[in-house]
């Protein structure tokens, strides 16, 4: 049962009753934030949590935290993983495939936002590079470690709405860069990634989907400037005044977390398949100015999505 959850649903509402003992889950990014609530309600209901942190040393006093509110044999572990670094994410993924143990659930939450003009260690534009090129590297690599009944989940944003991925300039060498830009473009990644794992992989029994958290008050928006962020709200009460909308009001992290856990957990694997998810529940294909809600149709676009996959091959030198 898919449950009538929605915006306002947390994470503790949504996986109510829900055991999770034997089951075991890799989450991305969980020193702060989204990834903190997400492994802590997971380890609450049973699941052994692998946690990737870029350094270990600093997330300990998270970990115990997560670690007291465990139950039903769950628990949290930690491994290195900095997805600005290929070598990094190559050795992260080489050694769980090493250690052989499957994964029932991945959900890629790890990610960054609005940050200057940068480069990853390997010479990506930072934001493409960390949230989607890393992801797509760590994941493919720990494939086989995907069981039957197993799922991806990648965390998107609306702002995927307002920037397409751009094939021919993905580290904007030819095309003026903006923050928010290259944001929304790495966003767009995000589904397509989902959407093609999940063509390729859904005989076997696993699928794939992305989500929308809502606009939270996490570390992810750091770069940001109280005047930037003053603007963004603004811009967003327009266009839901223009639709009807109601007025824009923050998430908390719990809800924020809730449709990562949904979707990888709550709802049918055929329901999410290869679709992007928002407020806990699957997103209509939406076109027009001002949308307030819904994915755009080149985010789910198969062609695109292969396309895509055929690029980030190109540029991490590995084929999958």
């Amino acid at each position: 049962m898919t449950g009538p959850f929605g915006a306002t649903s947390t994470t503790d509402e949504v996986l109510e009753g829900v055991d999770l003992s034997g089951r075991r889950i890799l989450v991305t990014g969980v020193s702060a934030g989204l990834g903190t609530e997400t492994a802590r309600v997971l380890a609450a209901h049973g699941a052994r949590v692998v946690g990737a942190v870029r350094d270990p040393n600093r997330a300990k006093a998270m970990a115990e935290q997560v670690r007291t509110q465990a139950a039903h044999g769950g628990g949290l572990e930690l491994v290195e993983l900095d997805l600005a670094s290929l070598a990094s994410v190559r050795a992260c993924a080489d050694a769980l495939v090493s250690a052989g143990q499957p994964f029932d659930l991945v959900i890629a939450n790890a990610g960054i936002m609005g940050c200057p003009k940068g480069q990853t260690a390997d010479g990506f534009e930072s934001q493409f590079g960390t949230n989607h090129l890393g992801h797509f590297v760590l994941v493919n690599r720990i494939a086989s470690l995907l069981k039957p009944g197993s799922r991806l989940v990648n965390l998107s944003s609306a702002g995927h709405r307002f920037s397409d991925v751009d094939l021919d300039d993905p580290n904007f060498e030819h095309t003026p860069y903006t923050e928010f830009g290259a944001y929304r473009r790495s966003k767009t990644a995000n589904i397509l990634f989902a959407v093609e794992f999940d063509r390729r992989h859904k005989a076997n029994g696993v699928r794939a989907t992305a989500v929308h958290p809502g606009v939270i008050q996490t570390e992810l928006g750091r770069h940001l400037s109280p005047e930037t962020i003053k603007q963004m709200i603004d811009q967003i009460n327009a266009a839901n005044s223009a639709s009807g909308a109601p007025a824009f009001s923050w998430k908390t992290i719990q809800q924020g977390a809730a449709t990562s856990v949904w979707s990888g957990i709550v709802a049918g694997g055929d329901e999410v398949g290869g679709r992007y998810c928002e407020d806990c529940h699957v997103a209509e294909v939406i076109e027009g100015e001002h949308i307030r809600f819904g994915v755009r149709a080149y985010a789910l676009d198969p062609d695109h999505a292969r396309a895509l996959w055929a690029k980030s091959e190109e540029m991490v030198g590995e084929r999958f």
